[in-house]
């Protein structure tokens, strides 16, 4: 403990923070982007909603490729130069998404915010926590947790009152003069790389710890399946939200508005796992999520009066 104090002057209080304010404004600009943004793009560009909203596919699956390569950077030189480099992409990203006029340079957007999201949502930022606290970062992940729970709480409202006032081109600039001139240095200013020594001695812990797994390759197998379904469904819902409660009968006011609820009910879902996750089996935990995101599905097409369920 006291190596890593040495290490890490910083309060983690105050690094989770940092990285979490930073998380909140890369999902937000990201994957929580085409919910708001989408209609205002299609209504102004007459391009198919199919290929606006598919900018977000492509930014995921630019970010799932290079991911290893991350994780190695991550792993030699710490997490610094990976978010200061995701900060850029996201800048010029979200930057040539304000001056597309025409699709394939919107998606080629989507190719640099897909390398910002390789190189600074979870996965990355989760690498870097890890490289810096070890098996101690258990806590900071989980925390950092919370704050991106509320990207679409936060940015769908600022997102609809931006493109209200300047435009969904003028809020595309404003957020990547964020991305430049905030997180950046935020990030940069906050994350440090452990030393040499440390590193490998921690390495060697994790090493030593750890044994075979009867069945694994088939229990990769599902998980991995269960997990695409889950994220593919959640995916779709989440980035068609605004256009679901718009077909319900909502005007995009009262839509972006329901929508703010989504962050503090991730939230709330994420402190309950913290508090009780320890006392059962984290299969429970998956049962629980298909079992609610399958009823809110049914509640969602149903003619239910209470759409804040």
């Amino acid at each position: 403990m006291r190596r890593a104090a040495e290490a890490y002057p910083l309060d983690r209080r105050v690094v989770i923070t940092a990285l979490g304010i930073a998380q909140i404004l890369a999902w937000g600009t990201s994957f929580y982007f085409p919910a708001v943004f989408a209609g205002p793009i299609v209504g102004e560009t007459g391009w198919s909603l199919g290929f606006v909203v598919g900018g977000t596919s492509i930014g995921l699956l630019i970010a799932g490729l290079i991911s290893p390569q991350v994780g190695r950077i991550i792993d030699v030189y710490g997490g610094r130069p990976v978010l200061f480099a995701s900060s850029l992409f996201y800048a010029a990203g979200l930057a040539l998404v304000g001056f597309a006029h025409a699709l394939p340079v919107y998606l080629l957007a989507w190719v640099l915010i897909g390398f910002g999201m390789g190189t600074g949502l979870y996965d990355a930022v989760f690498a870097a926590l890890g490289r810096m606290y070890g098996s101690e970062a258990r806590g900071p992940i989980t925390n950092l947790t919370l704050f991106g729970g509320f990207a679409g709480t936060i940015c769908w409202p600022l997102s609809a009152f931006m493109i209200e006032h300047v435009g969904w081109r003028g809020a595309c600039f404003v957020y990547a003069a964020l991305h430049l001139c905030m997180m950046l240095p935020l990030q940069v200013s906050v994350v440090r790389t452990p030393p040499k020594a440390e590193l490998k001695t921690k390495e060697q812990s994790v090493s030593d710890a750890t044994s075979r797994i009867d069945n694994e390759p088939l229990i990769f197998m599902l998980l991995a399946v269960v997990l695409s379904i889950a994220a593919g469904i959640g995916s779709i819902v989440v980035v068609h939200l605004m256009i679901f409660l718009q077909a319900r009968g909502l005007d995009f006011t009262a839509a972006v508005n329901l929508g703010t609820i989504f962050g503090p009910a991730q939230v709330g879902a994420r402190v309950v796992e913290r508090v009780f996750g320890n006392r059962y089996h984290p299969i429970w935990t998956m049962i629980a999520a298909c079992t609610l995101m399958a009823l809110g599905l049914v509640l969602l097409s149903a003619a239910l009066p209470v759409l804040l369920l």
